[in-house]
């Protein structure tokens, strides 16, 4: 099964989400992004081909978005009975 090369994973309970590049056999952690256009910078620095393209809906067989909804990059609060 083919993966897609560009990875923005779960949101973490901090906010951000990890970006990571998927080629020839690894995997390279590209940054944190809080934003659209942190990944798309990210994906600027790989030299990633049209990134804004990919990030903003033209690839979606290049990025996957794991976890929530795309474009989702903080955390949902906790439901907690804290007065």
């Amino acid at each position: 099964m083919e993966h897609a090369p560009i990875v923005v994973h779960r949101v973490s309970p901090s906010g951000g989400r990890r970006v990571s590049l998927r080629a020839r056999g690894r995997e390279t952690v590209l940054g944190l992004a809080h934003s659209d256009p942190d990944v798309i910078e990210f994906l600027r620095r790989a030299e990633v081909p049209d990134p804004d393209e990919v990030v903003l809906g033209g690839a979606p067989s290049a990025i996957e978005w794991q976890g929530e909804a795309p474009h989702v990059y903080e955390a949902e609060p906790t439901d907690t009975d804290v007065p």
